[in-house]
């Protein structure tokens, strides 16, 4: 029997004392956290005996026993499952997951008490670490199925923990916790008390589809004999099956409790969250399946991972599947948690045969549209809960935009945008139209990096001054979504910062066609030469009506690239074209006339091409655009600024 003495990661140390020191108000979770683990572990083992014929294994009892020894003080959660490697226990147990640790660190260091640090378990999936509120020590006995070495684990979460080979241990796993010492004033939370734990899973775990078992005693009073003398009474072990097994999406909505669909949701998502909706369906018909989905409060860490596992699991006939079953809902929608169980499917479906089966497409179509009327009816009848789920998950949603036409208009519908007349602070597309100016025919947006750095754009000039309302578009998704929508209600979509912008009514246009005509002669030299000088950089210089107080600004033509959008395909390796865009200049600005008229008076004057280049620079600045050069700006600048003194 080897033994090897390992220390715990950074991170994992540091959410540990969390633990030890028992900040987390809701202690009995942990059990619940044990129990689902064991439910997952039968729940594989029964799918890799179907999957895997040759494997060794006996599935016709499988079961969760709990073993309590109220002398001793230790509290034991027993399965027959499919067990764990000694590599799977480092990997799961010693470590979190490696693209979660730089942000646990982050999150812990944050946590300022112990609401926000409870929040924490549910985010990093590490509900294992739970044990720790309650147990002086951990020890998890385990044996994969169709090994013969066993691992045993155990620390006192003091920063290591002890890893050890052993034979002859069963199939399954154990996790035995060495309690606490009793508290004398806190009779609510002594885990070593049968009628506790009983009362704990009828509470959390009731509806878990595997038998949860506990040897209880049973005290029978012997009868008298005949000269009326009563013996001893007799003392009985008996096993006691202490939950329902009832699966909740077999119920209808009215059968269970509020609290039942919060319970099952944290165990079927291993959150700590409680469900902001909750989606029961069942279909009839050609073929038959039940759903029980839920939309969460709160998005996960790692939603935006490659990583990330989808949240729905499947089951065929109350048999679990797969537990990230990504063919169900499609990628947008990852978000949502839950179970689907179908009548009709093989129970040896595979991921390849998902992709192809028509029965899953089927599913896939009628789920995404229940969830997504299901968003709609809280956009119009629950706008509190709306505006949570739009704030945690929006910007998922709308890669639904770029990815499903087929539910394009549906999901139009129901988003949500920043925008600079709200006064909520966002607007759907429907109130931005019923706001629309007399004549208005499109829908105006910019996008950038922040709220601040596009309402401080030279491009939102002209619209600020005309009072038009323009969407502030800030997610890196809206940078690709806007290429693929043309319209919504008949009202085509324009970036502000693109293409020639047209505001005047046909009255004004008449009357400022001649002054267009005349300025564009008074300037036609300047931009012949501006448009030589920064021939490198610019495709072409032309007057602007755009802008009302800044000089300059850069656009790009009507379907280019955004800047922040090659700077996104740069960033994850994409070959970006170069492309030239378009200086506009502010005919009525005092730079712009008094470089007009200084070519005018010295055309050979060296000074003015330096001119023309910081002029071009500051209006990239102002979009913030990064600068080629920025060293070679800061020497123009100072040389200018130095002749001025």
């Amino acid at each position: 029997m080897s033994t090897e003495q390992l220390e715990f990661q950074a991170e994992t140390r540091q959410l540990l004392d969390l633990m030890v020191h028992s900040i987390y108000s809701n202690k009995d979770s942990f059990l619940r956290e044990l129990i689902s683990n064991s439910s997952d572990a039968l729940d594989k083992l029964r799918l890799e005996s179907y999957r895997n014929k040759d494997l060794d294994v006996d599935v016709s009892d499988l079961h969760i026993e709990i073993d309590i020894d109220a002398a001793a003080r230790t509290l034991t959660i027993r399965d027959n499952g499919i067990g764990m490697s000694r590599a799977e226990v480092i990997d799961l147990i010693g470590t979190l997951a490696k693209s979660g640790t730089a942000e646990v660190r982050k999150k812990l260091k944050e946590a300022k008490d112990a609401a926000a640090s409870e929040e924490l378990i549910g985010q990093f999936g590490i509900g294992f670490y739970s044990t720790f509120m309650v147990a002086e020590k951990v020890t998890l006995l385990t044996r994969k199925a169709g090994e013969s070495t066993a691992t045993k684990w155990e620390s006192a979460g003091e920063g290591t923990y002890e890893i050890t080979d052993v034979e002859d241990a069963p199939q399954g796993s154990s996790v035995t916790l060495a309690l606490k010492p009793a508290d004398e004033e806190d009779h609510l939370h002594d885990y070593a008390s049968e009628r506790k734990i009983k009362e704990l899973v009828k509470k959390y775990s009731d509806f878990i589809a595997w038998p949860i078992r506990i040897d209880v005693e049973k005290r029978v009073k012997s009868p008298a004999d005949e000269n009326g003398d009563v013996g001893e009474d007799t003392v009985t072990i008996e096993t006691e099956t202490i939950n329902s097994q009832k699966a909740l999406w077999t119920r209808s909505k009215d059968e269970v409790s509020e609290e039942e669909y919060k319970e099952f949701y944290k165990h079927v998502s291993h959150a700590w969250d409680e469900p902001l909706e909750v989606i029961p369906f069942k279909a009839e018909g050609t073929f038959e399946y039940q759903a029980l989905l839920f939309i969460p409060s709160q998005a996960p860490f790692d939603l935006f991972m490659r990583e990330s596992k989808a949240g729905v699991h499947l089951y065929v006939k109350r048999v679990f599947i797969m537990d990230d079953s990504q063919e169900l809902l499609p990628e947008y929608l990852r978000f949502v948690k839950g179970v689907v169980d179908a009548a009709d499917l093989s129970l040896n479906v595979s991921r390849e045969i998902l992709q192809q089966d028509r029965q899953i497409r089927a599913i896939r179509r009628r789920l995404t549209k229940k969830v997504l009327s299901t968003v709609k009816e809280l956009q119009s009848e629950q706008p509190d809960k709306y505006k949570t789920l739009w704030s945690q998950f929006g910007t998922v949603l709308k890669e639904g935009l770029i990815s499903d036409s087929d539910n394009r208009e549906t999901l139009l519908g129901i988003a949500s945008f920043a925008s600079t007349d709200s006064e909520e602070g966002v607007t759907t597309l429907a109130e931005y139209v019923d706001r629309m100016k007399d004549g208005q025919q499109q829908i105006y947006y910019m996008t950038g990096e922040s709220r601040q750095q596009i309402e401080s754009s030279p491009h939102m000039e002209a619209f600020k001054a005309r009072g038009l309302e323009v969407l502030l578009l800030t997610d890196s998704v809206d940078e690709v979504w806007v290429g693929n929508v043309t319209e919504f209600d008949g009202k085509s979509f324009q970036s502000i910062a693109k293409g020639e912008v047209d505001l005047d009514t046909e009255e004004e246009k008449k009357e400022s066609e001649a002054k267009r005509e005349e300025q564009d002669k008074e300037f036609a030299d300047l931009l012949t030469w501006l448009t030589e000088t920064l021939g490198e950089d610019v495709k072409e210089v032309r007057l602007s009506t755009r802008l009302t107080t800044s000089p300059a600004c850069v656009v790009g033509d009507e379907f280019s690239f955004s800047p922040q959008l090659e700077k996104m395909y740069k960033a994850s390796g994409q070959f970006v074209p170069t492309s030239k865009r378009i200086l506009e200049l502010n005919p009525t600005h005092d730079l712009v006339t008094g470089l007009k008229k200084a070519r005018e008076d010295r055309s050979d004057d060296p000074h003015l091409a330096e001119t023309a280049e910081l002029l071009y620079a500051t209006a990239l600045l102002a979009e913030g655009t990064e600068l080629k050069d920025p060293a070679k700006f800061s020497r123009l600048l100072a040389d200018r600024l130095t002749r001025t003194i």
